[in-house]
């Protein structure tokens, strides 16, 4: 079994909808963005260990199955490198990119 590099690669802030259906106030030009994560922020997994510490718990139910597929050696055909995916937590309003991948 192997171990997985979990890196945070963008987040959305989808003000539009955050007016719409969102319970907080904001002023134009706040950042709205998810605030439990930054750009650049790192994360490692391997067996057993559950939820990385410092992970959002609905985050990682969201990228957990693409963490396991790659630390079992599995390839996504249709993302470079092998060994690599791109998955996203399912936050309609304030979404987080991950780039998820093997390192050993």
């Amino acid at each position: 079994m192997g171990t997985v590099k979990i890196t945070v690669i963008d987040k959305i802030a989808r003000q539009d909808l955050q007016r719409k259906f969102g319970t907080k106030d904001f002023k134009d030009g706040d950042d709205t963005s998810c605030d439990k994560f930054k750009i650049g922020d790192t994360f490692s997994y391997s067996s057993g260990e559950g939820v990385p510490a410092g992970f959002c718990a609905w985050a990682w139910a969201d990228i957990n199955r693409d963490a396991e597929a790659l630390k079992n050696g599995a390839n996504f055909a249709w993302i470079k490198p092998e060994g690599t995916q791109i998955a996203c937590c399912t936050d309609g309003l304030r979404p987080v990119f991950f780039k998820i991948e093997r390192t050993g």
